[in-house]
């Protein structure tokens, strides 16, 4: 056992560690019990506040309630929307098993809204189509009116108290606990009530801390979506991979970045610019305002530089909603009807919402199999946002987020307690260069006493990665932040300091360690977005405006080693299709 003087330690032994207790979290934590697996769940914040509950439009899934569907369809959407960049075997798998996802999820509780003969309701979005892209839009997105994810979080928390699973709501992970042979012996954490430190051994730890959003000024993500997963992962000596593939929302609202729900525009509304023009039709003439965001955000962006921008300053396109009949809203969009009355104190059955692109969800993470097993580890495990399976590629389908939360979260669940019921696992196991590491980091930023609060270098490192890795890129600029990023890091080590060095709720020390994590996100980001010399779904450079196959047909990986040396390499796309099916060759996408 690790004794130390300044940091008493309490000990926890589990067969299956959770780090995060959001969709994904929860979903591996119920399929872990079922399985007979001692569980315990590590999470900044309680279940119910975690980011999965701003999920709004829906899940997908070919039911076929609405319109003739298949699941095979769902998947050539799926990597289609990915341009092509998704591995195939993997989203084959999620979109195969979405249906019984939906069955899983209607029977643990969740209160799908409802058509008129008492099916799930479904509901067009973007980049979904029938007959391989050649049919009608497909109906497929699952919903509980526009609150679908607060819907299924409130679902998956109720059930898994049916089961042993001990929660450690409010403790922050300091890192992972790794042997040099990158095997995983599970965390320490910090609680934040108490200001005790506990360490929690497993030879079974799933990351599941959600993505990398907060790098950016302007974002949908909760403020707890600090990459905190991909900075264990990083300070470990293993990859993240596709970090440039970062997905901007077209709708949020302008001066604020909150999301309008892609469901405002499934249920009938209209992007307009400046004079009234539903400009989609000249980029998007099948699938129109229902495009993928991808094509959806550049779109609006190039509107806007035309001159062609809503507003005094012509900085904002306008959503119009007029059409909607009022009563779908109540049943169909309430939370949209809400928000923009309370915040913008309109009505949005008269007045057009004025939006924006706003950064929104990250592709990127660590690369896992599908299992939820890490690329080069031993004993680790990633699922959701955290992770990279690929299953979204180089642009996310709205509505398959929450898919691949509850498709994965139950798989690698499952896993991990097969593996793992009963795993011996000692203190005496725990090496002490390991925990030393952690009170190391821990004790620089707790002690720091420079004269900046955290809280600066958390916004300077936004604001930089707004600026310099924001919807169009090029490699000038991208050089250039990397250089001011890295100033940044470094005025952060001589000048920041805290208030004070309690561990009781100590905000401070919290900005300070998640700021860290954050810097370690944006630099990733802009390394590989300067790396990929092409435009690809989400990542877009002006001085590389084409897709190129023949070079860059491939995952990016970055690892970071010694004081934050970042290098490059590359990892095959996964063509080869599950089930004897042929692969899908990569094709131009036309929406």
């Amino acid at each position: 056992m690790i004794s130390n003087i300044a940091y008493p330690l309490t000990y926890h032994t589990y067969d299956v560690l959770i780090i995060g207790a959001g969709g994904a979290g929860l979903r591996a934590a119920i399929e872990a019990a079922r399985g007979g697996a001692s569980v315990g769940v590590i999470s900044k914040v309680p279940p119910t506040r975690s980011h999965t509950v701003a999920a709004q439009g829906g899940i997908n899934a070919a039911l076929g309630n609405v319109t003739e569907d298949d699941w095979r369809w769902h998947a050539y959407d799926t990597i289609r929307g990915s341009d092509w960049l998704g591995d195939q075997d993997a989203i084959r798998y999620m979109c195969k098993h979405a249906p019984e996802a939906i069955r899983d999820l209607e029977q643990m509780g969740v209160p799908f809204t409802r058509d008129d003969q008492g099916n799930i309701y479904q509901r067009p979005y973007g980049g979904m189509s029938t007959h391989y892209g050649k049919g009608d839009v497909a109906f497929r997105a699952c919903a509980a009116a526009d609150r679908t994810g607060d819907a299924m979080m409130t679902g998956l928390y109720d059930y898994v108290k049916r089961y042993p699973v001990t929660f450690y709501n409010e403790f922050i992970v300091l890192d992972l606990l790794m042997r040099e042979d990158n095997q995983c012996l599970g965390c320490i954490a910090w609680e934040l009530d108490s200001g005790a430190l506990h360490v929690f051994l497993s030879l079974h730890t799933i990351i599941a801390t959600g993505g990398y959003g907060q790098i950016f000024a302007s974002a949908t993500s909760s403020s707890t979506c600090t990459g905190d997963g991909n900075a264990f992962a990083l300070r470990a000596g293993l990859y993240v991979q596709d970090m440039e593939f970062v997905q901007f929302h077209p709708t949020g609202l302008y001066g604020s970045g909150i999301l309008i729900s892609e469901a405002a525009r499934a249920e009938g509304g209209i992007l307009r610019n400046k004079l009234g023009e539903r400009f989609m039709e000249r980029y998007a003439p099948n699938y129109l305002d229902l495009a993928s965001r991808d094509v959806v955000t550049r779109a609006m962006i190039q509107e806007i530089r035309e001159g062609r921008g809503c507003g005094a300053e012509g900085a904002y396109i306008e959503l119009d909603l007029r059409a909607i009949p009022a009563e779908r809203f109540a049943t169909y969009l309430p939370g949209t009807q809400s928000l923009a009355k309370e915040l913008l104190g309109c009505d949005v059955t008269r007045d057009p919402l004025p939006v924006i692109p706003t950064a929104h969800y990250t592709m990127g993470g660590i690369p896992a199999d599908l299992d939820g097993k890490v690329l080069g580890a031993q004993g680790l495990y990633c699922i959701g946002e955290a992770a990279c399976a690929s299953v979204h590629g180089a642009n996310r389908l709205g509505c398959n987020s929450l898919l691949d939360l509850v498709v994965f979260g139950k798989r690698t669940g499952a896993y991990a307690a097969q593996h793992g019921k009963h795993a011996s696992l000692k203190h005496t196991d725990l090496p002490s260069y390991a925990v030393e590491k952690i009170f190391a980091r821990l004790d620089r930023w707790r002690y720091a006493h420079g004269s900046i609060d955290p809280d600066w270098f958390r916004t300077r490192t936004q604001h930089l990665t707004q600026s310099y890795a924001g919807i169009i890129r090029d490699g000038i600029s991208l050089t250039e932040g990397i250089t001011a990023l890295e100033d940044v890091r470094t005025h952060m080590r001589d000048a920041c300091g805290l208030h004070h060095s309690t561990m009781l709720w100590n905000n401070g020390l919290v900005t300070a360690l998640e700021t860290e994590n954050l810097m370690m996100q944006s630099l990733a980001t802009l390394h590989a977005a300067r790396f990929r010399t092409e435009s690809r779904g989400a990542h877009a450079r002006s001085d590389y405006p084409t897709r190129d196959d023949d070079h860059w047909l491939v995952h990016t990986l970055i690892a970071c080693s010694g004081e934050w040396d970042f290098t490059c390499s590359t990892l095959a796309v996964r063509m080869a299709a599950s089930e004897g099916e042929a692969p899908l060759i990569p094709e131009t996408r036309h929406y």
